[in-house]
């Protein structure tokens, strides 16, 4: 539900500079023509090179977002990361940002990680929220990090800054790619869905005293694994409203999801008849309440624990100039069945907190417009190069950083053992990061 007086008021985003069509990688894989575009609803994927992982980009979007909004480091008093990739057993990520607040002489900056599949981020952000809520008055900003940043100026509570991060994925410490059951896991999706829809109504209608529908949500964001999930996942709620006999259901879409009426949620979960009636009668709510959020998800793929934050990235990009007093309905969920449902109300803020400069700094079209397209051919080049590395030390990065934007850390080495060191990219000359402890250390 919603928080008073807790916000969104800032968003930054950084994904990687290399991607491939998916089209194009459909022919090279051998897969049948849409089999990517179209069944799976993906238009583009980004990729990590050799030089990046979630460390890297962990600085920069961090930097970037201090800067771009002209944020004091000396005021952080919380920062969490949500993420899934492991990179080091024992130290989290947020121990790397540190250093960017070294110069400023802030060192007393609560939080750590918080790992939950897709949903670290989600958790990340209730941690950030309960901080507020329970130090009301304090002057400290939190940044909750990899999604979602939090901030608190003086005289104002709880607001939260949100930034965001493409991410790599290492949910198997053994394997650099996740092992995946593609059906049941849309299963556990959907019932983890309903069971979230259901109690967010239910609370809502206690609260308000009204019933609630997807038609009371101006906007629908969800967790984006790939983008036809999304619109089987909107698909669903409409029926769910259909089964709750909700007034904003209109006659002729009850008449055609009468039929499936008797199905258990067993039955219904697979169903192909149903699934395409209920997209049908949903299509033209979807383009209008979730097709917004679908820019960011399509273009760079499966970003985990980012997905759900950079859809509503894409929504306040696209929608920014008409989303005040509009609410946001969020769907987060990760394997294991953890989810939240969740509603943000928008409100426009004053510069640099406006939504017209968060969309003018989220910049999504030129960054988009900006990557280098590669070949399948090179992206499966570095993937096996990224295999080879995993886990591995002693080993030093081409230190290209052809691709990479003015401002970008990057990885220039491993060593023996297995601290690494980092670089940024910049005009004047190049900033080292700090170096890491051994794993397991």
């Amino acid at each position: 539900m919603e928080h008073d007086g807790v916000g969104i008021l800032a968003m930054d985003i950084y994904f990687p500079a290399a991607c491939v069509q998916q089209e194009a990688l459909e022919a090279h894989d051998g897969a049948s023509k849409g089999k990517y575009t179209i069944g799976l609803g993906q238009d583009c994927m980004a990729y990590c090179s050799e030089v990046e992982d979630v460390i890297s980009m962990s600085l920069t979007v961090v930097t970037s977002l201090l800067k771009k909004y002209n944020i004091d480091p000396k005021l952080i008093g919380r920062l969490e990361v949500g993420s899934e990739t492991v990179i080091d057993k024992s130290k989290s990520i947020k121990t790397w940002l540190m250093q960017i607040f070294e110069a400023s002489g802030n060192t007393d900056i609560e939080g750590v990680d918080s790992s939950n599949a897709c949903y670290g981020g989600t958790a990340a952000l209730l941690n950030c929220v309960n901080w507020v809520e329970s130090n009301p008055g304090m002057d400290d900003m939190v940044l909750l990090f990899a999604q979602i940043a939090r901030f608190m100026p003086k005289g104002q509570l709880g607001l939260r800054v949100v930034l965001l991060l493409w991410q790599c994925l290492l949910p198997d410490l053994a394997s650099e790619y996740p092992v995946v059951d593609g059906k049941l896991s849309q299963t556990c999706y959907l019932m983890a869905l309903d069971s979230c829809y259901r109690q967010y109504c239910t609370k809502y209608e206690k609260l308000v005293g009204e019933q609630f529908s997807i038609s009371d949500a101006d906007y629908c964001v969800f967790h984006s694994p790939y983008n036809k999930l999304v619109q089987k996942s909107f698909a669903r709620l409409y029926f769910n409203d259909f089964m709750r006999n909700c007034s904003s259901v209109d006659n002729d879409a009850k008449e055609k999801l009468q039929p499936f009426a008797h199905l258990t949620s067993e039955e219904s979960y697979q169903s192909r008849d149903l699934e395409k009636a209920s997209q049908q009668v949903a299509k033209h709510l979807y383009d209008i309440k979730v097709q917004p959020s679908t820019l960011l998800p399509k273009q760079i793929g499966n970003m985990y624990t980012a997905s759900l934050y950079a859809a509503l990235a894409s929504v306040i990009y696209n929608k920014h100039g008409s989303l005040g007093g509009q609410r946001i309905l969020m769907f987060s969920y990760g394997s294991g069945l953890t989810s939240t449902m969740f509603s943000l109300r928008l409100h426009d803020g004053q510069h640099p907190f406006s939504l017209i400069n968060i969309a003018s700094v989220l910049d999504v079209t030129t960054k988009l417009e900006s990557r280098h397209e590669t070949s399948p051919e090179k992206f499966i080049e570095t993937l096996k190069l990224m295999e080879h590395r995993y886990g591995a030390k002693d080993f030093e990065t081409s230190k290209d950083t052809s691709l990479l934007p003015q401002g970008t850390f990057y990885l220039t080495k491993v060593d023996s053992m297995y601290r690494r060191f980092y670089e940024k990219k910049t005009v004047e000359g190049k900033i080292k990061g700090c170096n890491g402890i051994a794993n397991g250390h």
